[in-house]
């Protein structure tokens, strides 16, 4: 277990997890320093109860330890979180030159405040991938791309409101054009080691270089990129480790492209949660053939990501009675819509969890004119036939370049999980 305090320790996470397939191989570290064994998919798996293991797709990762009870006798409690953030990914024919410099072509992923990453000083990171099949995570070094602003003096007009066209105005400065520097090719091959030649093929985004930070006047604010959703990760990933064996099975899921809708190999619209779900059955009971689909009636899923946290100039944004605060505590998030998977039964099993770890339990809904965000918890409720809670921490500037959470909500938000793993009551039927 880490030595730092919850809120320093969500902060040195982020800081490793510039990227999806960062945040895997710190969350992988973090698992593997517990005792956790990886496994991978092609292998034939033989699991003991009790025991943590974790296996890796792409940019997702799921993890679990095997309870002492049958899993169609017992079910299992599963936390869903997601380890992408809104950015932009590197083009593969990235090298754009114009008016003398030379730039990085890139495009939007996810729904970001995109004039936030204006004038911050940001590198490239991700996954290479060299000749021969073999990959490598790479993260340059100091801070070699920058989206600069344009002069008010050029553009008086941006005093009444500021419109970026993203194909024209966010693509990061990278040089000048002379004809002689190296580019983002050269550097990615010093990087992993290798000549230029070598790089096939690569899985980048931007990052902010800024380490997450602490803000506010007694300094329990977390400023920081990609909160969300790793600091959702970090709970999740905490919880596990810190749960008691049981005899229900521990799950947890950190899917990645859930900021583009989930539809990938490793995203929650995916088969990767469910064939290792599969998998645990069929090695746990493989003379059962109606164990999965009893397995996953007696099981429920905490879908944990980010929540909308009152905004102190903005809350008429707010629906005035559902409004949670900074500290306050995890928040349940309801939508009629059915954009979030909490019902009755589900939030009702949760507020027990949270009372039992004694932690204060907040709640938003969307105002009626505006739309709601949505997560993992729909999509995996609806893939699966899971009984599914949709819950997140507080926070501020949720999408920006750096967004603001509380170190106080960390230690709750974990123990919450915690609960929900080690959960006792009934099995759901």
């Amino acid at each position: 277990m880490s030595e730092l305090s919850p809120g320093d320790d969500l902060r040195a996470l982020v800081d490793a997890s510039p990227s999806p397939f960062h945040a895997v191989a710190e969350l992988a570290r973090r698992l593997t320093a517990a005792g956790s064994t990886e496994l991978a998919e092609a292998d034939a798996w033989s699991l003991a109860p009790g025991a943590l293991h974790h296996v890796v797709r792409s940019g997702s990762l799921v993890a679990f330890r095997v309870g002492s009870a049958p899993l169609a006798e017992a079910g299992m409690r599963l936390v869903g979180t997601h380890t992408d953030s809104p950015t932009f990914r590197v083009r593969p024919r990235s090298d754009v030159r114009q008016a003398g410099y030379r730039l990085v072509g890139v495009e939007p992923y996810g729904g970001g405040l995109w004039h936030t990453w204006l004038d911050r000083e940001l590198t490239v990171a991700g996954r290479v991938v060299l000749r021969g099949g073999r990959t490598t995570l790479v993260r340059l070094d100091g801070a070699p791309l920058r989206l600069p602003s344009l002069a008010i003096h050029l553009d008086r007009s941006v005093r009444e409101g500021l419109t970026l066209d993203p194909q024209r105005h966010l693509v990061p400065v990278w040089s000048r054009d002379l004809g002689t520097e190296p580019g983002l090719t050269e550097a990615l091959a010093e990087a992993a080691g290798v000549a230029p030649a070598d790089v096939l093929g690569s899985d980048l985004v931007l990052a902010d270089t800024q380490p997450a930070g602490t803000t506010g006047a007694d300094g329990t604010w977390i400023a920081a990129p990609r909160l969300d959703n790793l600091a959702s990760c970090h709970a999740g990933v905490t919880a596990l480790v810190g749960a008691a064996p049981g005899e229900r099975t521990q799950v947890l899921v950190a899917n990645d492209h859930e900021e583009v809708g989930s539809g990938s190999m490793s995203g929650a619209r995916g088969s990767f949660l469910e064939d290792v779900v599969r998998r645990l059955v069929a090695v746990t009971a493989a003379d059962d053939p109606q164990a999965l689909p009893r397995t996953l009636a007696r099981s429920r899923l905490v879908s944990a990501d980010m929540a909308h946290a009152v905004h102190p100039t903005r809350y008429d944004r707010h629906e005035p009675a559902h409004a949670p605060q900074l500290g306050g505590g995890p928040v349940l998030k309801v939508n009629a819509n059915q954009a979030y998977a909490t019902d009755a039964a589900g939030g009702a099993w949760f507020a027990e969890r949270c009372a039992e770890a004694g932690v204060p339990l907040q709640t938003f809904v969307s105002r009626a004119d505006l739309p709601c965000g949505s997560t993992i918890g729909p999509l995996t409720a609806t893939r699966l036939g899971l009984a599914t809670v949709d819950v997140g921490a507080p926070m501020l500037a949720m999408h920006s370049c750096r967004e603001l959470a509380s170190a106080l909500d960390v230690p709750l938000v974990t123990a919450a999980l915690t609960a929900c793993l080690t959960d006792r009551a009934p099995a759901a039927t």
